[in-house]
């Protein structure tokens, strides 16, 4: 026969033992509430990408990790992510409807007749260009490149073109990875 006592220690080991549970299923409920409000955020507002390629580079490194903002309109400077062709491509916009783009033999871009300062390439290069110059960018598309002018494949091609509103998925604003490069993307 079991002791006062003893009683006493059993129903707090069982109190306890469910006040535990109690917690974990608390906490576990929680956890899951907000890992599915992070989800909903990444895919309708801030899409998080990674970077594959190096037609980006020296602003994007292949294995970066970034984030776009779905909001917002796009002007020439922007790094932008789209899709094409089933996959998703980062390019530079340099320039949106209406827009006149002249690029010289040497890899020189005007727009509307004014030198484009482009501080964040290492090199100029024409780069694969098969369209007819000058080249005004069409309504409701954007004009892009990438910054490594030589190898990217942009709009500076029949085969890539200006790219239409609705297949951009955001612009790039932030570098999560790696650690050392946290911060904005320009």
């Amino acid at each position: 026969m079991p002791t006062a006592q003893q009683l006493e220690e059993e129903l707090k080991r069982l109190k306890y033992q469910n006040n535990f549970f109690k917690m974990l299923r608390s906490t576990a409920a929680s956890l899951i509430v907000v890992a599915a409000i992070a989800v909903i955020i990444s895919m309708l507002f801030l899409p998080i990408l990674r970077v594959t390629g190096t037609s980006m580079t020296p602003t994007l490194e292949h294995d970066e990790l970034i984030v776009c903002n779905k909001q917002g309109s796009f002007e020439s400077g922007d790094v932008v992510a789209f899709y094409f062709n089933n996959k998703i491509l980062l390019k530079r916009v340099i320039g949106v409807a209406g827009d006149m783009i002249e690029l010289k033999e040497d890899g020189t871009v005007f727009v509307n007749d004014k030198e484009l300062y482009e501080p964040y390439l290492n090199e100029k290069a024409l780069g694969e260009c098969d369209i007819q110059m000058p080249y005004q960018v069409p309504e409701s598309r954007i004009f892009v490149m990438g910054d490594h002018r030589l190898t990217s494949v942009d709009s500076r091609t029949t085969v890539v073109g200006c790219i239409a509103e609705e297949y951009i998925i955001g612009k790039v604003i932030f570098r999560l990875w790696p650690w050392e490069k946290v911060g904005t993307v320009g």
